[in-house]
């Protein structure tokens, strides 16, 4: 995928007209591990929240579906509108979203596989991320020649494997690699039968496939498919109840690039998790120092971007007063953005999928931030 689409993917809403909030500056307290507040007891303006409400009524975001704003370890803000959606592709036509909604989150799936290996090696059922990929795949020990002897666990969560790869084209164009990688009827020898062009560990490509490999880790190691295993080990004590994840079409596993469906209430869980250093409700579910391995820039991709472990790392302009945010991206203009330095998680969910930044302009989910949600701080 070509840089600038990742990071700030919008798009054009075709019939986003009579848009409806729910809950706004008053969250519901649902007793569901989320504490609620107004949001003037955290240090921000409800007034200025109150014009983003009227903003999003107005489509002037494009087609958003749920924005949720979570300061000094509390949820201030949540709103939901309906818009024209999708189910992996599969168009569910204009849609009012709500709570007890499940959304797309596309690629924000890879943090969450990334979550998963954490918790598989905190288990000691992966014994390290520097274990070399092809240990796990013994049966295409054919295709295990050259520089891909060299590649790592870590090279795949940090995207430096150095496989030939291509998202730079849209996901419903047939030559994208995910997109035939999908369609593989063995996804795991067309990833691994792929050439690598770049020394393992030196150069940063986008590359949903290795994630793939991930989830067929994950299942060797633990002897649980990823989804089992995801709700077993991070859902279940997250209290996520209702989830849904694609299966590839051929292998029947989970599609580990882009095919997890969350509330967004419980997608934000997960983000909190991560703020609060890997626990929850006074329960170690992933080791702070996989934290703090994920949110470390790994990859530098330009000046402005960087990569972690399956995150994005954003350096915003000076006006943000930031040094800053990671962010895990979905195509669709999906976002959760982590500001350590204020207590801060914003969750955008949205429906923009595979178009292109010229119909969006600078009014996506990343402007939301820059508008509404840093202007609203008490100084």
């Amino acid at each position: 995928m070509k840089l600038l689409n990742i990071l700030f993917f919008c798009g054009l809403s075709l019939a986003c007209s009579a848009q409806k909030t729910q809950n706004g500056t008053h969250p519901a307290d649902l007793q569901d591990g989320i504490k609620t507040a107004d949001p003037a007891s955290v240090g921000i303006k409800p007034a200025v929240l109150e014009q983003l409400t009227a903003k999003l009524k107005s489509d002037y975001y494009t087609n958003i579906h749920s924005v949720l704003i979570y300061k000094n370890g509390h949820l201030v803000y949540e709103a939901y509108l309906a818009g024209n959606d999708e189910n992996w592709g599969e168009s569910t036509g204009f849609t009012q979203h709500g709570i007890a909604d499940l959304h797309d989150l596309r690629s924000i799936t890879k943090s969450v596989v990334s979550a998963c290996v954490g918790i598989a090696v905190s288990r000691h059922e992966i014994k390290s991320v520097d274990q070399k990929v092809f240990e796990y795949f013994k049966e295409y020990a054919a295709l295990d020649t050259g520089l891909k002897k060299d590649i790592t666990i870590r090279q795949i969560l940090s995207m430096t494997a150095g496989f030939k790869w291509n998202e730079d084209v849209a996901y419903d164009n047939p030559q994208n690699s995910e997109i035939q990688m999908t369609k593989a009827a063995d996804p795991v020898k067309y990833i691994l039968s792929q050439p690598v062009i770049t020394k393992p560990g030196t150069q940063w490509n986008y590359n949903g496939g290795t994630v793939q490999l991930l989830a067929y880790i994950i299942e060797k190691a633990t002897g649980k498919p990823l989804d089992e295993y995801a709700n077993e080990y991070l859902f279940t004590p997250l209290g996520i109840k209702s989830f849904f994840w694609h299966k590839l079409p051929n292998a029947k596993e989970p599609e580990a690039a882009s095919g997890l469906r969350l509330r967004s209430r419980d997608a934000l869980k997960f983000a909190i998790l991560y703020q609060q250093n890997g626990e929850w409700q006074g329960k170690q579910i992933l080791p702070e120092t996989w934290i703090q391995q994920s949110f470390f820039k790994s990859a530098t991709i330009s000046p402005e971007l960087g990569y972690g472990f399956l995150f994005w790392k954003l350096y915003p302009p000076a006006a943000y007063n930031v040094p800053d945010l990671t962010v895990a991206v979905g195509n669709g203009d999906e976002r959760l953005f982590f500001d350590n330095k204020n207590k801060l998680i914003v969750l955008v969910t949205a429906g923009n999928y595979n178009l292109p930044s010229k119909y969006f302009g600078d009014k996506n989910s990343t402007a939301i931030l820059r508008d509404f949600v840093y202007p609203s701080f008490v100084k």
